[in-house]
């Protein structure tokens, strides 16, 4: 299996999620700036809420992926408020032809001081033993 880990954040929390993740499968957590350039069987996406929607970025981060080089996207992120971006995300993912796997990680963020400290370490051990069931 090959993967790439990609996410956007505009608070850190969402890339500490990816580091770990990403070194749990051997690969580097890039910012979605990056482009997935190299075939992968699954991408892991790292994102959040942002106003009540994915942000424009991740979107045209999702719009710029080419199916015949991304077997699938797992979701995962962190968020103060809201929890699932998985629906946004999907619908971004089928207009360009990418399949998402029905699994994600998901755990509380810190955000002008609500869940305080998050994600923490529980959080952090909880997203590599997530990623573990696709090696």
């Amino acid at each position: 299996m090959t993967y790439a880990v990609r996410y956007y954040t505009k608070t850190g929390n969402t890339k500490r999620l990816a580091e770990a993740m990403a070194r749990e499968l051997g690969v580097e957590a890039l910012p979605i700036s990056e482009p997935v350039t190299e075939a992968v069987d699954i991408l892991f996406l790292g994102n959040s809420f942002y106003a009540f929607n994915i942000d424009p970025e991740v979107k045209k981060f999702v719009g710029s992926l080419d199916k015949t080089k991304v077997g699938k996207i797992v979701n995962f992120g962190s968020a103060a408020m809201l929890n699932s971006t998985y629906n946004k995300v999907k619908a971004e993912a089928d207009k360009v032809g990418v399949a998402m796997d029905s699994k994600e990680f998901h755990c509380k963020g810190e955000f002008k001081g609500i869940h305080k400290g998050r994600p923490n370490d529980d959080d952090i051990r909880a997203a590599v033993e997530f990623v573990k069931q696709y090696k």
